[in-house]
């Protein structure tokens, strides 16, 4: 029996005690809380200075963080006349916790931002009663905030002012003026050189469905679409009926280009005018080619019918921008056996023209036809330079998208950099 006690207090002593020193051990390299550690402090490197890269009206505070950040204390951005002395009585614009609003969580670009990442930022604008104006001086204190307890910083003393140049902006005007310079190089390139461009059916119809009303002897009819001027479908529309009208002119055949917008009308004429005198038939032209029928859309619809089942136009254009009448148009020239070629960015629009018209030009094909059927240096180089634009806009998403994700897998720093340069940062 004593064995077994001895044997018992042998491994007690053995196993036990030494892990009781080793739990006393790492005890006692633990720091002590004690209440100053954990005491608040006013916020330290408070600076007060215009916002960069405004309109005016704010100001920026940023400070450094503190070792007792967190979501038990709060920091408190007040804001006074300069006149006032105690911070106490300035009005708090903000209050928010420790551990939040940090100059990486601003949305600036790398090369404008000139403070650590990890301090603290805040921007003051008008509001809570007080108007920031700028030329006006304005004190502004930063206040930490717990339980009861409220420290102030120094007061500092800022004015806003608007700035002529938004910095944050420069990759946008770069990236502008290399666009334009690319245009520029193309329009040269393309008044040296033949470039090509791809095979357009609906447009090169054109001139066989004009061929077509001028052996049945029948006339052609034209529509600009159901928007104004403002539309850049309707701005193209009024480009091509020129290229349609001068062949017209050409060959002599009857022109009709019914509207529903005034404005548009006006513009047509003109456009239709100059095309006959180009062409050298002005002895041709007829003003009320062009006219106006209303701007109600089912009523111009029904008006644009009758026109189709009375004159029986051999070739029909329906070009810009359509909605619910398109199905109505040209349902009705397909059954009087009309060519017809539309062109619209109505994609909503598209299968119904796709259904009952012969040809269609799709999205940017209505915009590129006047460079297709006029073959104009300038036109072409300046389609070629947009598609060009457009093949290195898709290349940075792709791109942009890859290395974006990289960012976010490995939490790199570095994808920021590159993502910046193409960034619309205000």
């Amino acid at each position: 029996m004593k064995r077994e006690v001895d044997l018992v207090e042998g491994t007690y002593c053995r196993f036990v005690w030494p892990l009781l020193a080793l739990v006393f051990c790492v005890s006692s390299l633990q720091p002590p809380c004690t209440s100053a550690e954990t005491a608040i402090t006013a916020p330290q490197d408070v600076r007060v200075f215009d916002t960069p890269n405004d309109g005016g009206g704010s100001l920026t505070v940023q400070w450094a963080p503190a070792p007792w950040d967190g979501p038990d204390t709060r920091y408190q951005i007040l804001i006074g006349e300069t006149s006032a002395t105690d911070p106490a009585t300035f009005t708090i614009m903000a209050e928010f916790q420790t551990n939040t609003n940090y100059v990486k969580d601003t949305k600036t670009a790398w090369w404008t931002r000139r403070s650590d990442k990890t301090w603290h930022q805040t921007i003051i604008k008008s509001a809570k009663g007080v108007e920031v104006k700028d030329g006006t001086a304005y004190a502004v204190a930063v206040a930490t905030v717990q339980e009861d307890r409220r420290e102030f910083s120094p007061v500092q003393v800022a004015t806003p002012a608007a700035d002529w140049f938004n910095w944050n902006q420069l990759n946008n005007l770069i990236i502008a003026v290399s666009f334009c310079g690319l245009v520029f190089y193309t329009i040269s390139h393309a008044k040296r050189n033949n470039i090509f461009l791809r095979r357009i059916p609906g447009l090169d119809a054109v001139d066989e469905a004009i061929g077509r009303a001028t052996e049945l002897g029948k006339p052609i009819l034209y529509l600009t679409g159901a928007h104004d001027l403002h539309d850049p479908s309707t701005i193209a529309a009024a480009v091509i009926l020129g290229k349609v009208a001068r062949r017209a002119a050409l060959y002599e055949t009857e022109l009709i280009v019914p509207h529903r917008e005034p404005i548009t009308m006006a513009v047509c004429q003109e456009i239709t005018k100059q095309a006959y005198l180009e062409a050298g038939k002005p002895d041709l032209f007829k003003e009320d080619a062009n006219f106006f029928i209303t701007a109600d859309q089912f009523s111009y619809t029904a008006a644009v019918d009758g026109i189709m089942l009375r004159k029986k136009p051999a070739a029909n254009f329906f070009m810009g921008h359509y909605f619910a009448e398109s199905l109505l148009l040209t349902e009705t020239g397909a059954s009087t056996g009309a060519i017809q070629i539309a062109g619209t960015d109505a994609d909503h629009q598209l299968p119904f023209f796709v259904t009952t018209c012969d040809y269609t030009l799709i999205g940017e094909e209505l915009y590129a036809a006047s460079a297709y059927l006029s073959k104009e240096p300038v036109q072409i180089g300046t389609l070629r330079g947009q598609d060009i634009g457009k093949a290195v806009i898709l290349s940075v998403l792709a791109v942009g998208t890859v290395i974006a994700t990289i960012g976010v897998v490995t939490g790199a720093q570095w994808p920021q950099i590159f993502l910046d340069l193409f960034r619309d940062l205000k």
